[in-house]
């Protein structure tokens, strides 16, 4: 007889410490509910590079304005840009605070720093997302 595998091993208040509240906070999920994105456009988003996609979307946004992005501190910019979005993406990906702040490898005060400088629950709780489940 095998012993039981996964979480099911584990007692009840166990499981429920691994299940924190960011558990159910997912980007593709947001997106979808607000109509920015759908099954045809991720699977075209996949094919690009990281690279490509941010190229591709300052060349957009320097479209719109006709070319004049002069002046704005893009290059010095990007540090924190890049920062805000891995931060939502390991919040959403995660299943609790606790996961993800190892999983970035800093202290639990540096990340509620984080939390708070780029507003990750209110980006998230926008919202009731945490309830529908079927996007």
């Amino acid at each position: 007889m095998l012993p039981w595998v996964g979480r099911w091993n584990l007692s009840w208040k166990k499981q429920r410490r691994l299940q924190g509240k960011n558990k159910h906070y997912s980007l593709i999920k947001k997106l979808r509910l607000e109509n920015r994105s759908n099954d045809e456009f991720e699977v075209m988003l996949s094919q690009l590079t990281l690279e490509e996609v941010i190229g591709l979307k300052l060349e957009l946004a320097s479209k719109v304005l006709e070319g004049r992005l002069f002046g704005l501190p893009i290059w010095y910019s990007m540090h924190s840009i890049v920062q805000d979005a891995v931060f939502k993406w390991v919040y959403s990906a995660s299943r609790t605070k606790a996961e993800a702040t190892r999983f970035l490898g800093i202290s639990q005060s540096d990340f509620y720093d984080l939390v708070k400088k780029y507003k990750v629950d209110d980006y998230f709780s926008e919202l009731d997302i945490d309830n529908d489940d079927k996007v």
